[in-house]
């Protein structure tokens, strides 16, 4: 049994981790912890109070009794406004913390792009565009090019979680140009493991979602892979350890 730990901000697409636990089918159990989002809004202040240590450390406690081997903050705004030298020490603080591999939502998509193969990249953003500008600066950071951004203007996570399976297809549609190899949408609010499989079809390119790959990002920290199509190309790589 691996034991992935995720500590969550508030209430939104939490639902989204049971459901990816359940199509892994393999010995993987994800545990999820919720943190304090303090105030809900898509604003830098807030954004940066809602991931600052503090409110990890939190969280910690619930994850080590549950005998989690890794810990992903499972929140990409809360990460990238730290910019990619301030999250990298969010991730450095919440390792050291736990005392297990740890990483975020933001630099999972990173190295899922990086797994890919993929540069060049469309980002289709809930947050409002300034927010969203952050996001792009952080990807360009680690190597990647936003070719194509599109902008909800949305102001609270609640609002994000109500979205349904029409509305995240339209962002995705909306955010993607011909030249982008994988289409991004980074918000963990936003429910959208149920459609993986509908997006890349759609799109006819990979689809890098926030709790999808903050899931894959926790695999990778423990070593593991695993073959699971409904999850999306990502899940479809050659994995070390078959399901």
């Amino acid at each position: 049994m691996t034991a992935l730990g995720f500590l969550y901000p508030g209430h939104s697409a939490e639902d989204d981790y049971p459901r990816m636990e359940q199509l892994l089918g393999s010995d993987i159990r994800v545990d999820l912890i919720h943190t304090d989002i303090g105030e809900d809004a898509h604003r830098v202040d807030a954004l940066r109070e809602m991931g600052s240590a503090e409110r990890l450390a939190a969280g910690m406690e619930g994850l080590r009794l549950a005998g989690a081997e890794t810990v992903v903050w499972a929140c990409t705004s809360g990460s990238f406004v730290h910019g990619w030298d301030g999250a990298q020490d969010q991730v450095r603080n919440l390792a050291r913390l736990a005392g297990m591999p740890a990483s975020s939502t933001s630099f999972a998509f990173v190295h899922a792009a990086r797994e890919l193969g993929v540069r060049r990249v469309a980002v289709g953003a809930t947050y409002p565009e300034d927010v969203a500008a952050l996001f792009a600066d952080f990807l360009a950071a680690g190597g990647l090019e936003v070719t194509g951004m599109r902008s909800s203007g949305i102001v609270t996570a609640a609002e994000v979680g109500t979205w349904e399976e029409e509305d995240v297809l339209t962002l995705a549609r909306a955010a993607d140009v011909a030249d982008a190899e994988a289409v991004l949408l980074p918000d963990t609010a936003l429910h959208t493991a149920a459609h993986l499989s509908l997006l890349e079809k759609a799109l006819s390119k990979p689809v890098l979602t926030a709790n999808q790959v903050s899931v894959w990002e926790g695999l990778r920290l423990a070593d593991r892979r695993v073959n699971a199509p409904t999850l999306g190309t990502l899940f479809t790589r050659e994995p070390l350890v078959q399901a």
